[in-house]
């Protein structure tokens, strides 16, 4: 009887393996058969490492070159028009990355996770057809390591819900051309060998679920479930609970249900529902987002209670979600604290432990190395517990003593005295924070992390870089200016390394979209700032230049939400110890003369809860900490924001009572949809809607740019627009970002003489 089962494994390889291949076709500086051959590798490796693990249900097509749902976008034939006449991976990287002749799909945040997809655009002109390449031939490629695998498929309801249509309509309109393709899915796939498992993902049912999407779930999987006899359907949620889903699956002939029993508690509403029906049930009891080791007593005893409704036989212990939101393996990390490392347990590290459950869970033998292995799970839960590394008492009597929760004065107040100081123009150019990280900088910071070149040397190093950078702007006639961040790896785990009771990783890679991986820093402890942690950058980068020079910091809720956040307190008293650190960088920068100070909250929206009762409680922390986080602010000082991937409509009043001066938000791949609701509801504050996509490597021409600017002015006046990219430079070539730039500012000469 299978047993254990894991949703989806990380594919970007352990030693970010898939990145670098991809990263040097981008560059021509291999052919794309060399992709094919780090991916034929990187998945028969991990294929093994579960079945070594002892893992009974392994997943193939959860491995993507870019992301799953562009994968089943280009399986459906859903192709947008601009990249007609592309083929293989031409077509393939080109809708991701955009061209020079189109720009990219829009891409956005996957739920309430760090992780971004592509959005599928859909047409009612266009036809679709299935393609399954990709999923055949992953399945035989697995076979022939000899591995059965079940085949992960997002759901046809979930990739409506999560696509969007060019005329603005409702994608679920389409549901009667995707399904039969589905269908025809199921049928080529039932060939492959006498019987076939598929889980088929729909977390868009942990979502408010509205009536009209609930009635499509019953048509869609009878009709899937009977498509073949010999193929067994996993319906999987995940992030949340789906009761109302579940109520409708039990009704369908589906094989089994997969429920996330840790960030859906609400979910064992369902388990007599899913008793009667007989079906088994996949349950998420291994937490696939987070990093600290499982809890192995508690886990079994969650799971006995769910064993008194849902028989034994019929459970499957899981992973809440897929192990991509986790980093690989704790293998390579040489240098971290030994008594936090064994807290931790990465994607390799929660096999073991699954099959552990497993086995504990159903009363199977344990081999003496297991048995050892469940004590030390058991004593690293209890060091945890008890260790002087996680309390400090000064920061508890801190928070406890907070007097002061938002800045002097009115926006209209602070506004009007800042134009007196600053004095900038309408539709000021500035960029949200940071400019390409060369490899000379990443040497520096390297060597100077091991020692390699003392600290005189790589200040030399980096303020080197800020001269470049505050020349370029200079010479391009960029008005506020940054200093470029090269003495930052992430704009996280550089704020993370520098606060007490954050830990930090060497290896602890987790993809965030494409190639691009970030190394989130985790909390394990109470949070203090002992000294400052910008302050020398940017004093050193404002003495270079006349011109004004924005201190960058993130923001509370950003820290919070780009880390691994540790499980034994509130999020929301977690955020708040982040705030006062980042209250006090503030008055810090002020004092040393800085007159802008940006707070990026990049990831504020994607921490919303998937459930609308939810959130009220979300908003009034986060709110309170980004304010707290501000405070300390003088009137005359101006502080900025940057938000990305935000579909506002929903949380813009929380925007407004945030209070900031000014806020950046991504809007080249999206056009003025997002700026609209701005003006809608008479947004008083400045605003900088990005002018150009930095998600692409293409460089927008100053007519482009030209005509971006005017779309702009058709929704808000000019004297409350900025005018910036979409978001950081970083992850671009000076190649790129220079001529960019310079057709930004061109663009807005353009544009103010023409006023």
């Amino acid at each position: 009887m299978s047993k254990n089962y894991v949703i989806g494994f990380p594919r970007i390889g352990e030693q970010r393996e898939l990145k670098k291949v991809l990263e040097k076709f981008w560059a021509k500086e291999t052919d794309f058969s060399e992709v094919e051959k780090t991916a034929s590798e990187l998945k028969a490796r991990h294929w093994n490492y579960q079945k070594e693990a002892g893992i009974d249900f392994i997943a193939s097509n959860d491995f993507s070159l870019y992301d799953n749902m562009l994968d089943t976008a280009v399986m459906l034939g859903a192709v947008p028009a601009r990249f007609k006449g592309l083929e293989n991976e031409a077509l393939y990287f080109s809708m991701a990355r955009g061209n020079k002749e189109a720009v990219a799909m829009e891409m956005t945040k996957w739920f309430n996770t760090n992780y971004h997809y592509i959005v599928p655009e859909l047409n009612k002109e266009d036809s679709y057809a299935l393609n399954a390449s990709k999923i055949i031939n992953e399945y035989k490629e697995a076979k022939a390591q000899g591995i059965t695998t079940k085949i992960n498929l997002i759901g046809p309801i979930t990739f409506l819900g999560l696509s969007k249509r060019v005329d603005r309509g409702d994608t679920y309109e389409f549901f009667g051309k995707i399904l039969p393709l589905y269908e025809q899915l199921i049928k080529e796939i039932s060939l492959l060998d006498e019987s076939v498992t598929v889980q088929i993902d729909e977390p868009v049912f942990v979502k408010d679920i509205e009536p009209k999407v609930l009635s499509l779930i019953k048509p869609c999987y009878d009709a899937l479930c009977t498509a073949a006899d010999n193929v067994n359907i996993i319906v999987s949620t995940y992030f949340e609970h789906s009761s109302e889903a579940t109520r409708v699956l039990v009704h369908t002939p589906v094989w089994g249900i997969g429920l996330d029993f840790l960030y859906g508690e609400k979910n064992v509403g369902s388990l007599e529902a899913i008793a009667k029906s007989g079906k088994k049930l996949i349950a998420g009891v291994l937490d696939g987002r987070n990093i600290w080791k499982n809890d192995i007593a508690a886990t079994v005893a969650m799971l006995e209670k769910i064993a008194a409704d849902v028989a034994k036989e019929n459970i499957i212990v899981s992973t809440s979600s897929s192990l991509l939101h986790t980093p690989f393996t704790l293998k390579y990390e040489e240098k971290m604290d030994a008594e936090i490392k064994n807290w931790l347990s990465y994607a390799v590290e929660k096999l073991e432990e699954l099959n552990l459950i497993t086995k504990t869970f159903f009363g199977e033998p344990l081999s003496e190395t297991e048995q050892q292995a469940l004590q030390a799970n058991q004593a690293a839960n209890q060091s945890r517990r008890t260790s002087s590394l996680i309390h400090d008492a000064s920061v508890q009597q801190r928070i406890a003593s907070i007097s002061k929760f938002e800045r002097d004065g009115t926006y209209e107040e602070r506004i009007a005295i800042q134009h007196d100081v600053l004095k900038y123009k309408p539709l000021a150019t500035t960029t949200i924070g940071s400019f390409p990280q060369t490899q000379e900088v990443r040497k520096a910071r390297r060597e100077f992390k091991n020692g390699m070149i003392d600290e005189t040397q790589y200040t030399k190093e980096m303020q080197h870089y800020i001269d470049d950078c505050v020349a370029f702007q200079e010479k391009c006639g960029i008005e506020v200016l940054v200093h470029g961040e090269p003495e930052r790896n992430d704009m996280v785990e550089y704020f993370g390394e520098q606060l007490k009771g954050y830990g930090f990783s060497q290896n602890g890679w987790v993809q965030s979209y494409g190639s691009r991986c970030v190394k989130p820093p985790f909390i394990y402890g109470d949070i203090s700032r002992p000294k400052p942690m910008t302050v020398e950058w940017i004093s050193y980068a404002q003495s270079r230049t006349d011109k004004i020079m924005k201190g960058m910091l993130t923001g509370p809720v950003t820290i919070l939400n780009w880390s691994f956040v540790r499980d034994d307190l509130s999020r929301g008293e977690v955020s708040k110890q982040i705030a006062l650190a980042i209250h006090d960088e503030v008055g810090d920068l002020q004092k040393a003369g800085i007159k802008i100070i940006q707070v990026d909250e990049a990831a504020f929206k994607e921490g919303y809860p998937l459930r609308t009762s939810n959130i009220p409680a979300y908003e009034s922390w986060a709110v309170r900490d980004f304010k707290i986080a501000v405070s300390s602010a003088d009137k005359e000082t101006q502080i900025h924001t940057h938000m990305c991937y935000s579909e506002f409509n929903d949380i813009i009043r929380t925007i407004e009572a945030m209070d900031a001066d000014v806020i950046s938000i991504e809007t080249a791949r999206s056009g003025n949809e997002l700026l609209k609701i701005f003006a809608e509801v008479g947004y008083r504050q400045e605003v900088g809607p990005g002018v150009y996509d930095i998600h692409s490597p293409r460089i927008p021409s100053v007519e482009e740019i030209v005509d971006q600017i005017k779309r702009l002015l058709e929704v808000l006046p000019k004297e409350q627009l900025w005018i910036n990219p979409d978001c950081g430079l970083k992850t671009r070539k000076w190649d790129e970002v220079k001529p960019s730039l310079e057709n930004m500012v061109k663009a807005v000469e353009i544009v103010r003489a023409s006023l």
